[in-house]
């Protein structure tokens, strides 16, 4: 039992040094203040968000961008109430999602297509802050590489409670393993907060055909099509003036409904390497579980336990680490804590994606 744990710890700390060494080969970006010339059309899929939407599309007017080189479409997918959009020095226009699938929101990114002018989409949530200078370096790294599609960083803006700290941790972990997948070549992974990719690929991977049964990864999917078959042109932009800013989840219910839903796409991947390395990370954290029990039932000794959890903290610590400082100014709260109660809760999170459903904007979905 203790060789089969610590041949399962070796595996996974191979697994996670190949994270922090692909995560070291994505440079940090810098914008080179080059005179905008990229037209964006800025997609937000959005339900019931009347209370979000005014503050997006108010960081949009603080955009440092001429406001002739962008537009918004906001897709409205069955609100209860109709958005009233006010007057904006940009274009803004609301419309109505098509449904033709069992996802509402690759439907509604379709839906947006079919208005969209522009060459380059940038899609984003209701729920999102944009930084002024999110549009412009975007555009300056368009300019100088030939890309077709370009995924940036999510962090939170959260309060100083346990909940927030948690997701923090998480979310960053899941940023690590996104940027280093992209320093490997083994790009499977992204957010569709801050994702952006040209109408023309979108086109050419004929959207989401394929995989829109399955109600959300309308990122991910997308982008492991994408870097199947057009690799060099898939980056990921490590730039700090490029991060947006969403809202963690409000309870540990919704939190976990979130992490399901985002868990039971892993196994629909294209990406092998995606599918391979979600499990070795939820055997690594399945063990700790089973290792804990185990010690509680007096059938392992607690230097043993405690070593199994030194080696993976730190492994993951290093990963963590590096993640934050490109993230974030603060340091990582909590962690300690969340370091313990995290394997039990992912574990939680993937076994239960296997058969359970979720809720997801007052709608029920079956895996």
């Amino acid at each position: 039992m203790i060789w089969i744990l610590f041949f399962i710890l070796i595996i996974y700390s191979i697994s996670i040094g190949l994270l922090i060494y692909g995560f070291t080969k994505v440079k940090k970006y810098q914008k080179a203040d080059l005179k905008p010339q990229t037209n964006f059309t800025i997609i937000v899929p959005f339900r019931n968000e009347a209370e979000n939407l005014p503050t997006l599309l108010y960081s949009f007017s603080q955009l440092n961008y001429p406001t002739d080189l962008f537009e918004v479409i906001l897709v409205d997918d069955s609100s209860k109430e109709k958005f009233q959009v006010s007057s904006f020095r940009f274009q803004v226009s609301v419309v109505d999602n098509v449904r033709v699938s069992n996802s509402p929101k690759k439907d509604a990114i379709t839906t947006a297509m079919q208005h969209v002018k522009t060459n380059w989409v940038i899609t984003t949530d209701a729920d999102c802050l944009v930084p002024e200078n999110w549009l412009l370096t975007f555009d300056n790294y368009i300019q100088q590489y030939n890309v077709s599609m370009l995924a940036g960083a999510v962090t939170y803006e959260y309060e100083n409670s346990f909940l927030d700290h948690f997701q923090q941790l998480d979310l960053t972990s899941l940023q690590g393993a996104t940027i280093g997948s992209f320093g490997l070549k083994k790009a499977f992974m992204c957010n569709g907060a801050n994702f952006a990719y040209t109408k023309s690929l979108f086109e050419k991977l004929n959207g989401f055909d394929g995989n829109n049964k399955i109600a959300s990864g309308d990122d991910v999917f997308l982008l492991q099509k994408a870097a199947g078959l057009f690799p060099d042109e898939v980056h990921y932009l490590k730039a700090e003036e490029a991060i947006v800013i969403t809202k963690p989840t409000e309870n540990w219910k919704a939190l976990f409904h979130q992490r399901v839903r985002w868990a039971a796409k892993t196994g629909s991947y294209e990406s092998n390497f995606g599918k391979t390395l979600g499990l070795i990370v939820f055997f690594g954290n399945l063990s700790f579980v089973f290792g804990f029990f185990f010690f509680v039932f007096g059938m392992l000794a607690y230097q043993i336990l405690v070593v199994f959890a030194f080696f993976k903290f730190a492994i993951d610590f290093v990963l963590l680490y590096e993640t934050n400082k490109s993230l974030t100014k603060t340091r990582i709260k909590s962690l300690f804590l969340s370091s313990l109660l995290y394997p039990f809760f992912s574990s939680s999170v993937a076994l239960y994606s296997l058969f359970g459903s979720y809720e997801w904007k007052e709608r029920k979905f079956r895996i």
